[in-house]
């Protein structure tokens, strides 16, 4: 069957950054479409960041405001949606093997419509590869146009046709709409969209478009939703929370401003993700150290110890700078945890590059960190560096290498907590043991404890009593 192609990705468009304005839209979905999911069930996988989870929530409103209803049965469902991350090929690996093995499930069920949104979707290269080697795959839409979902699955519905519809051009901020939230306790609240810093390794301005911020009204009213629903805690989401607000033309209000806005609402905690460290500035700093609510955990993405490395990497801040900004947190806030995200064998990084990498790590106290070795990825700048020098061997070697030393500082960080008694907000059982409950201390560490499930959604005192590498044993004190 021919595509239907309304829209296509295309990466020249998407690496453009010429219209400097936002596009502000409501969503309200047509009543014609509010019943065409009845006594139908759908599928959702979701790949990737809590960006995707935040798009997988509002994918899930979509469908239930169509009347679809929730399944995890694959071999019942009416609809598979497929929410995809381009981060890492690894990431893109996992998807297409997924669909691959749906191609069965298909023959089978030649009603079943299947679906692939997400990060992937504005990629060129997987669109064409979709349309070419996947004919399971029903319709394609990008990360743009989510509140495209009800019209693209009617038309795919009533005419039978294969669609794409993914826009290149910078997207629209669309509010209201509805969104089936993951958790009644915890709850993510994307402030801004988007990212401008075309860091040379990395897809996501290409996947996610131009930094694109939400006003602040439309972002305390959902705030002050959430809180009238009984939420404990927000996280705010961004590609980067600290550029927020940069890009409004006639109003003067950024991150620190809507920190200190949020920080005055009785929302119990207050967390934010990701940062970027050229952003961090002393404003946000003291609107942080000035709050009782946001939460002394900051992730703080370094990537490289080494200056030479780092501007490869476009990352536009030197490892002097991270270190003197990692001195303001920890004085400014005392006992901040801060974590980070790190590339190693990044090309041309030498044996030298990495053990700035290794000092780095023990000079800023981490407490934890996402460690990866580069991906290239289709399209940007890194995907045409060629190093021969760096061999999966040495790629692998100083993975553990560096895997070795920040799981010191994982351990290190939470015996500092043996015998005090913490804050922990209660999500649930344990996956792993069904009769122990586990929550989060204010610096996001995993505390499990025996306790009554009454306990759930309540922010309760513990007593750590064991301390270990990856979490933190205690008894809730009455």
């Amino acid at each position: 069957m021919k595509p239907v192609v309304i829209n296509s990705p295309d990466q020249n468009k998407e690496r453009k950054r010429l219209d400097k304005s936002n596009n502000f839209e409501e969503f309200k979905l047509d009543d014609s479409l509010k019943s065409i999911g009845k006594d139908k069930l759908y599928y959702l996988y979701t790949y990737g960041c809590q960006g995707n989870e935040s798009d997988s929530e509002k994918i899930r409103g979509l469908m239930e405001e169509m009347s679809f209803t929730i399944t995890y049965d694959l071999d019942k469902t009416d609809v598979i949606l497929m929410n995809t991350c381009a981060i890492r090929k690894n990431a893109e690996d996992k998807v297409f093997g997924e669909i691959g093995r749906l191609k069965q499930l298909k023959r089978r069920k030649p009603e079943l419509i299947v679906g692939l949104c997400g990060c992937m979707a504005q990629e060129e290269s997987v669109v064409r590869k979709l349309l070419t080697k996947y004919q399971n795959v029903d319709f394609i839409f990008g990360t743009h146009n989510i509140h495209s979902l009800p019209l693209l699955i009617k038309r795919v519905m009533e005419n039978k046709e294969r669609v794409v519809d993914v826009l290149s051009y910078e997207g629209d901020i669309v509010e209201k709409i509805p969104m089936v939230r993951e958790s009644k306790i915890k709850a993510w609240v994307p402030i801004m969209y988007g990212c401008d810093e075309f860091c040379t390794y990395c897809i996501v301005p290409y996947t996610r478009g131009k930094e694109r911020s939400r006003l602040p009204e439309n972002i305390i009213k959902e705030v002050e939703g959430l809180i009238s629903e009984g939420y404990k805690e927000i996280t705010l989401l961004g590609q980067n929370v600290n550029a927020y607000g940069k890009d409004f033309v006639d109003l003067k209000y950024d991150f620190a401003d809507l920190l200190t806005d949020l920080s005055k609402l009785p929302i119990p905690r207050i967390r934010f993700t990701t940062n970027n460290p050229k952003d961090f500035d002393d404003r946000q700093i003291e609107a942080i150290k000035n709050s009782k609510n946001i939460m002394p955990a900051i992730h703080l993405p370094v990537q490289s110890g080494s200056n030479k490395v780092l501007k490869k990497m476009n990352r536009k801040y030197t490892k002097e700078s991270f270190i003197e900004l990692c001195d303001k947190l920890y004085k400014a806030i005392p006992g901040v945890s801060i974590t980070t995200d790190i590339i190693v064998a990044f090309p041309y990084e030498t044996e030298e590059d990495f053990n700035e990498t290794l000092e780095l790590v023990k000079r800023c106290n981490f407490e934890g960190a996402y460690t990866f070795i580069f991906s290239p990825r289709e399209g940007t700048p890194a995907a045409k560096y060629i190093d021969k020098d760096i061999t999966e061997d040495v790629a692998y070697d100083r993975l553990y290498r560096l895997n070795d030393l920040v799981n010191e500082g994982y351990g290190r960080g939470n015996k500092r907590f043996l015998g005090q008694t913490v804050k922990v907000l209660i999500e649930g059982y344990s996956k792993n043991q069904n009769d122990i409950l586990m929550g989060y201390t204010e610096n996001n560490k995993l505390v499990n404890v025996i306790g009554d499930k009454k306990y759930i959604g309540e922010i309760v005192d513990v007593e750590i009593t064991d301390a270990k590498t990856w979490s933190l044993d205690g008894k809730i004190i009455d």
